[in-house]
């Protein structure tokens, strides 16, 4: 432990159950010294186990509707009271697809479907950081980091529309991130993860094989949820102060792999 972000205090939306990424970096910012209130939508924390995680790194709940501004605006209001002072970290690990959960093609979409899951999974990253900036809530070198997949960039037929939402979550980094920049000296950027077992991930059609095959191409292998909370630490730390504005591929290589000896022996004769 290098206690990397002592005396940082954040806000970590996601954190649903102990295999989650949310819940991962919670502990490990935790571990480093950092303090944050735990946050997710009230039908999320229904279903998950976040009073464990926030009783074992004593931290406080406040539910969030991430889509709702009102609720986004009294979340901010409370964190900045409990936590004492502005904000130096905020984790945005929220995504949804209706469509996925329905059994939707991605050719025959239900456009409310569509419409809801673009709103939790892309168009809350903006709210966020919207109701964050309107508050003057970031502390300066602060650092605001949200997760995404490579499908924003390759097409991988069974995601979905989850694809969309991650391309255009990637765009409001770079846009938001321009202004946060010249603003407030706020990073702001996303990781590119590998195909991770969360309970989210596994809801994705074939997932089992994918995450083999990914497996098999990266020549690191996959990055696991626990790597990639540390792998956030560092971008929540003052070691990445001119990170911003970035894609973070963190999937052992697999983003610039063409193809791996592993897989083409499958194909040889």
């Amino acid at each position: 432990m290098y206690n990397l972000l002592k005396g940082k205090k954040g806000i970590i939306f996601g954190a649903l159950d102990e295999n989650s990424i949310a819940w991962k970096t919670a502990e490990r910012v935790h571990e480093e010294g950092g303090t944050f209130v735990l946050t997710n939508a009230p039908i999320a924390m229904r279903m998950g186990q976040i009073k464990t995680l926030a009783e074992k790194t004593g931290s406080e709940i406040i539910p969030a509707d991430a889509t709702n501004v009102d609720d986004l605006q009294e979340l901010v209001e409370k964190s900045v009271e409990i936590l004492g002072g502005k904000i130096d970290f905020v984790l945005h690990s929220v995504g949804m697809s209706v469509n996925v959960r329905k059994g939707r093609h991605y050719t025959d979409q239900n456009y409310d479907f569509t419409t809801k899951g673009w709103d939790v999974s892309a168009v809350s990253f903006h709210k966020v950081m919207q109701t964050l900036h309107k508050n003057d809530a970031m502390s300066e070198w602060g650092s605001i980091v949200a997760l995404t997949y490579m499908a924003a960039q390759r097409t991988f037929p069974d995601y979905n529309d989850m694809a969309d939402n991650k391309a255009y979550l990637e765009s409001i980094a770079r846009s938001f991130g321009y202004f946060y920049g010249k603003d407030k000296k706020v990073r702001v950027n996303t990781i590119s993860q590998s195909p991770t077992p969360t309970t989210a991930g596994q809801g994705v059609k074939g997932f089992d094989g994918f995450i083999a095959y990914a497996d098999m191409m990266s020549p690191l292998g996959n990055a696991t949820a626990a790597e990639c909370a540390d792998y956030t630490v560092t971008l929540f730390s003052d070691l990445t102060k001119k990170v911003t504005m970035q894609n973070l591929y963190h999937d052992g290589g697999f983003s610039n792999t063409g193809v791996s000896n592993e897989v083409m022996e499958k194909f040889m004769k």
